[in-house]
């Protein structure tokens, strides 16, 4: 994992010890993707193509920029294979396994807004 920098997550943030839990969590998870590759690693390793492939609108900049964040944060392993063009394989590390049962309950959730907006929407026609 990198080396903690006072200002890296927050103005409420001095150190990791006295971090806004919250504030620290939202910001290593924070962005469109991090979500979504999470949810895709833990069903299996993937390499970048295939990730690439399975997560539509996001550019090759932005999940290189992401998976490089979440490898940083401790989320995330790669390894590079001795292939003819190399290729990378994604997998996650025990901290990013941790995190599942959250994203499970993010999605839980998810599925009850929205449920809860399409009643809504049923009775205002």
């Amino acid at each position: 994992m990198s080396e903690f920098k006072s200002d890296q997550y927050g103005a409420c943030t001095l150190t990791v010890k006295q971090a806004c839990p919250i504030e620290l969590a939202m910001h290593i998870m924070g962005g469109k993707w991090k979500g979504i590759i999470l949810s895709l690693l833990s069903k299996s390793p993937m390499y970048y193509n295939a990730m690439r492939r399975e997560i539509p609108g996001v550019t090759q900049r932005i999940l290189t920029l992401q998976l490089r964040d979440m490898e940083k944060d401790g989320l995330i392993e790669r390894e590079e294979t001795n292939d003819n063009p190399k290729r990378v394989l994604y997998y996650l590390t025990e901290l990013g396994e941790s995190f599942i049962p959250i994203l499970k309950s993010l999605e839980q959730w998810g599925n009850a807004y929205i449920n809860k907006q399409e009643e809504g929407l049923k009775k205002s026609q």
